[in-house]
């Protein structure tokens, strides 16, 4: 057959098999599908983070825990340290929970149904591991999906209310065989060729069935509605040093950084805190600033410093040389660069 007759899923797959990215979670296109535990691991891993800053998180984690089993039996505090820098911490917490789970009952579930009921993975990551490691048809959007679909039908609703629409679209598309492959070259597509800016549209595979390429601005969809200005939030970040050891805690299981070793922090509020929520009495002195963008808000913190003169303070006494290895996040990473820079 003519390749302009062949249809939506039948090119896309055909260019799959011929441009596909390699990727360590990932099967190549023809051959048997990939573990599960490293499926559902990546998916994780990938909300609301990029494929660069995910692969060395991964392959490190990989080989420190090969399995559901292994994870099961880790320390808590050892995967949300292996975690730092990936953000979005409740991931971790929730990935230990569901390795838990998976592990007493023997096997990932392999329907979107039975998928959703563990922790952590909701609609669409239950549809992907369904689809890529089960090769159950599903219907599975992302972010590279979502922006390849609402050009391909010229979906002019502005995200997020485009939502159902661009998933019924793709429900059209979505082929009953090779499921995985299909879900995995929509996503190769929107990130190798259907990009968010400057679309390479000649290299496109489905170019002869976009309506959006047909209005000559492929690039003004997906639509998206104006962005609201997150608010400003300040805080207080404190370095205490004794012998060569700074003081080190651990925040609540619930709420932001959570479970994550940190220094010492005040309330995060609409005004400066000053000195409130400091681990003890000192003539503490601030020695710069550091900002950090959450989902919700912006956080600038001011440093402070102050030696500490008795172990008086809850928490644990870290080796000042070996800080890297206690896992926080980018937040007092950053303090932390800030302490460094003024010695």
């Amino acid at each position: 057959m003519d390749a302009k007759h062949l249809s939506v899923a039948e090119r896309l797959l055909d260019w799959y098999d011929r441009n596909h990215r390699s990727l360590p979670w990932r099967s190549p296109p023809g051959t048997a599908a990939p573990d599960p535990y490293r499926v559902w691991l990546s998916e994780v891993m990938l909300q609301q983070t990029q494929v660069a800053s995910v692969r060395p998180y991964f392959e490190a984690w990989t080989a420190r825990w090969p399995s559901f089993a292994a994870l099961a039996a880790a320390d808590d505090a050892d995967v949300m340290a292996a975690w730092a820098g990936l953000g979005y911490y409740a991931r971790a917490r929730n990935l230990l929970a569901c390795a838990r789970v998976v592990a007493a009952r023997g096997a990932l579930p392999d329907t979107e149904s039975e998928l959703r009921k563990l922790p952590g993975i909701g609609d669409y990551t239950a549809a992907a591991i369904a689809a890529i490691a089960f090769g159950r048809r599903a219907v599975v959007v992302d972010a590279n999906v979502e922006r390849v679909v609402s050009r391909l039908f010229s979906i002019a609703e502005p995200l997020p209310g485009a939502r159902p629409a661009i998933r019924a679209a793709t429900d059209t598309v979505t082929p009953d065989m090779r499921a995985g492959d299909f879900a995995q070259a929509m996503m190769d597509l929107g990130s190798m060729v259907c990009t968010a800016r400057s679309p390479r549209c000649l290299f496109c595979p489905l170019r002869d069935d976009c309506a959006a390429y047909a209005t000559g601005t492929p690039d003004a969809f997906p639509v998206k509605a104006a962005k609201k200005a997150k608010p400003q939030r300040f805080g207080t970040l404190f370095w205490a040093e004794r012998d060569g050891r700074v003081l080190l805690v651990r925040r609540p299981d619930k709420g932001m950084l959570g479970g994550m070793r940190a220094l010492p922090t005040g309330p995060w509020s609409d005004a400066d805190p000053g000195i409130e929520g400091a681990p003890f009495a000192a003539d503490w002195r601030s020695i710069g600033l550091v900002r950090h963008g959450f989902t919700h808000f912006d956080l600038a913190c001011t440093v402070m410093v102050a030696d500490a003169v008795a172990d008086t303070a809850q928490g644990e006494w870290w080796p000042v040389a070996d800080i890297e290895a206690a896992g926080m996040p980018t937040l007092f990473a950053r303090a932390i660069a800030v302490v460094e820079g003024m010695r």
